[in-house]
């Protein structure tokens, strides 16, 4: 296994495990030198999901792969009852 640095996988494509595009990675959100979440700058036919959010926070469980692209689980996209997190477009 080969461990990746976090500056490696800033601006990485995000795709879902069904295949459609997410967006890209911006920035990590780390917890006690641990990874918590995902900063995501949405993109794609995703953005009409999410009201007008330009970005959302994905919780790093819903992380299924990290190489050259990133998978997450299509559980991450958003729903009424999802963990995602929009960011306040003052801080994107």
């Amino acid at each position: 296994m080969r461990v990746k640095k976090i500056t490696e996988v800033l601006g990485a494509k995000v795709y879902t495990d069904s295949g459609d595009f997410f967006g890209e990675i911006e920035e990590a959100n780390l917890h006690e030198n641990k990874v918590d979440g995902w900063r995501i700058k949405v993109g794609g036919s995703i953005t009409s999901l999410i009201g007008g959010a330009r970005g959302v926070i994905i919780p790093h469980q819903f992380v299924k792969a990290i190489s050259d692209i990133f998978i997450i689980n299509k559980t991450a996209l958003p729903s009424s009852n999802s963990d995602l997190e929009e960011i306040p477009e003052d801080l994107i």
